[in-house]
């Protein structure tokens, strides 16, 4: 490997000292060559990319970039007709690999949950402050996010991701619902910097700060495509009520108020997930059904949970039919839930209902359609006893009263069986949502009873996440 002996000579001439070692770093989905040199005094990055406009575009967006006083890389030396350069050594940790250990110990805590914030800001500078002096002929392959760009992303999406995937769609119908989504996007704001690639792998955590790497393929664009790149970076799996949190600070960051309103921005913002989504799936796609790199499909059933949440809580502004139905159909194959980490599932969230059938079923957020709802009025019902009916299915009263019921004990273990096998099915599947409601007359006794001890027993289920609504009680668990 030529380029070996090319890094080391370059650092030795630049920084006139000996080379010591060398190490591979990962580099992903890249083709380039990523390579820390290290002598007595210092340890820098060497890279090989056999992309000259690329590496072309890297170089001088760090320059561009440090000039104007942003957390990259300094490029220390580039030599163009070797296709190799030396920039700034920032260690191993990546925001993601932080993400990682955070969330196995402590979960999505305020420690990760700032540096999420951290990031944000940083973006709304990249953002705001990118294009100043900026040269647009630096940028490769497009000087901006337009609409040829934003058909490529589609398309490959299409033909990397649907055809490869198994995924059934009818073309004329998808092409017509991309150019009405074209045709909404393109008419907002793109005067700003586009990362293009700003994700949890491209952020590097160093010195209780973040420096970020791999903008090359930046351009003029939108606001909202970086801000969902980061927030639905598929296996950083930020919980939903945080991304709405992040999403309501980086709205509110004083660099963003000034270019663009609140209403502005989430008028679009929601397409912009979207195509982001597709054209990481698109990478998925071409890395793992394509090049044969299964650890790219291992993304996939994460992105199946993103978009499972999309349809259930987003309607678009515009009307796609076949590009919903080919979404459906995505949330919908066991095929692509397989492809998981070796022996790591996504885990289940369990959502457990009492309810009153005078007031009718609880709706299920999600939008699965699916589960189980249990009839409970055929058992005893304590709210008939005096004594009792003024009580709940939460009263020690009223769990002794029932326990004590043969019938109850095994309409109970019965509705268990049930539940359980379509537990350990949905966690080998990847299935990640399991509606349960349990229904009585009044929504009082027998159903919040059911669903307490539904919840006790699966709460201590690995894998399993339970939450708990009594509709009528109005207490969430």
């Amino acid at each position: 490997m030529k380029y070996l002996d090319d890094l080391k000579e370059l650092f030795e001439e630049t920084f006139a000292e000996k080379l010591s070692k060398t190490e591979n770093v990962r580099a992903d989905g890249s083709n380039r060559a990523i390579i820390r040199l290290i002598s007595l005094e210092r340890s820098v990055i060497g890279v090989w990319g056999p992309d000259k406009k690329e590496n072309r575009a890297f170089v001088e967006f760090s320059k561009h970039f440090k000039s104007a006083d942003l957390n990259v890389p300094e490029i220390y030396a580039y030599d163009e007709k070797k296709q190799i350069y030396l920039e700034t050594d920032l260690g191993n940790q990546t925001l993601f690999d932080f993400l990682v250990r955070k969330r196995d110990s402590s979960g999505f805590d305020e420690e990760l949950k700032n540096y999420y914030k951290k990031a944000l800001k940083h973006l709304s500078l990249f953002q705001t402050k990118g294009l100043n002096k900026f040269d647009l002929n630096w940028c490769y392959p497009r000087k901006e996010f337009d609409e040829q760009s934003m058909m490529w992303d589609l398309n490959y999406f299409k033909y990397y991701f649907l055809k490869l995937g198994g995924i059934a769609f009818d073309e004329d119908k998808l092409e017509d619902d991309y150019k009405k989504f074209v045709e909404f996007i393109k008419d907002a704001n793109r005067n700003f910097f586009l990362y293009r690639d700003f994700q949890s792998r491209n952020i590097m955590v160093k010195d209780n700060d973040l420096f970020f790497i791999d903008y090359q393929g930046g351009r003029r664009g939108f606001l909202a495509y970086d801000v969902a790149a980061l927030l639905y970076d598929a296996k950083a799996d930020i919980p939903h009520n945080i991304r709405l949190e992040l999403l309501d600070y980086y709205l509110g960051l004083p660099e963003i108020k000034k270019v663009i309103t609140r209403e502005e921005f989430l008028k679009y913002y929601y397409m912009f997930v979207y195509i982001r989504i597709m054209q990481a799936m698109g990478a998925y796609g071409l890395r793992g059904f394509y090049e044969r790199k299964p650890h790219f499909l291992t993304s996939v059933p994460y992105v199946i949970k993103n978009i499972e949440w999309l349809l259930a809580n987003v309607e678009l502004p515009v009307k796609m039919p076949e590009l919903l139905k080919v979404f459906k159909r995505i949330t919908t194959s066991t095929y692509l839930r397989q492809f998981s980490d070796k022996n790591k599932r996504l885990g289940l969230n369990l959502r457990i209902y009492s309810f009153s059938y005078r007031k009718g079923f609880p709706p299920d957020p999600e939008g699965h359609n699916g589960g189980f709802v249990f009839d409970t009025r055929c058992l005893i019902n304590p709210g008939r006893i005096p004594e009792l009916s003024h009580l709940t299915g939460r009263d020690d009263k009223i769990k002794e009263f029932l326990d004590s019921d043969a019938d109850v004990k095994r309409y109970y273990h019965n509705c268990r069986l049930i539940i359980e096998q379509a537990v350990e099915n949905y966690l080998k599947r990847n299935f990640t949502e399991l509606y349960v409601a349990f229904g009585c007359t009044g929504g009082q006794h027998r159903s919040v009873y059911m669903a307490e001890k539904l919840f006790n027993d699966f709460s201590k289920k690995e894998n399993v996440t339970c939450h708990l609504n009594h509709t009528v009680l109005g207490i969430n668990k």
